[in-house]
């Protein structure tokens, strides 16, 4: 696996070296004690998948509040999608900066999120599915987001957004 620094401190793009043959390929897509070389935590307790019927679909910006952050590793296992990650910890050098890159299924990249950071995506093409693996359990009453098009930090979405949740069009400002 190769680990690859985003400009946001904490947040890395995670590559893994596929073995091809005839059949297709095989590729490792997490590993504890890899993650931890890195200084990573790479736990993960939960793993779910999010199904993403049209092109421009925008899910996010999401987070797991105190205090029970959530690390997330994000890939894309069908289709493509533009991932976005917000660091929301006040005391980071990168406060309120935001990151984006495509994850495919062809490219195979995965995206480290950090506890403290929201994260969303915008699907690029019809039927899209995006795997998470998460180092929390989910806690409804912990569970939070900030405003996908909220100006307070500028997100240049690719595509014009076809689908938002209310629940993701009602997030307030970030304050």
């Amino acid at each position: 696996m190769r680990f690859e620094e985003t400009p946001l401190a904490g947040a890395f793009l995670v590559d893994s070296d596929a073995v091809e043959d005839e059949r297709g390929s095989f590729f490792r897509a997490s590993c504890h004690r890899e993650f931890e070389r890195q200084g990573l935590a790479g736990e993960f307790v939960q793993a779910s998948i999010s199904r993403n019927r049209s092109c421009g679909t925008v899910r996010g910006m999401h987070y797991q509040a105190d205090p029970r952050p959530e690390r997330k590793l994000v890939r894309c296992v069908r289709g493509a999608v533009y991932d976005v990650v917000v660091d929301l910890r006040r005391d980071s050098a990168t406060h309120r900066r935001w990151f984006g890159v495509e994850l495919s299924a062809a490219n195979g990249r995965a995206l480290y999120v950090p506890a403290g950071f929201a994260h969303g995506f915008q699907t690029l093409c019809d039927d899209s599915d995006v795997f998470y693996q998460m180092s929390e359990y989910y806690v409804a009453e912990l569970s939070a987001g900030v405003r996908w098009d909220d100006p307070a930090f500028g997100i240049a979405w690719p595509l014009a957004a076809t689908s938002v949740s209310a629940r993701d069009r009602e997030f307030p400002d970030y304050v």
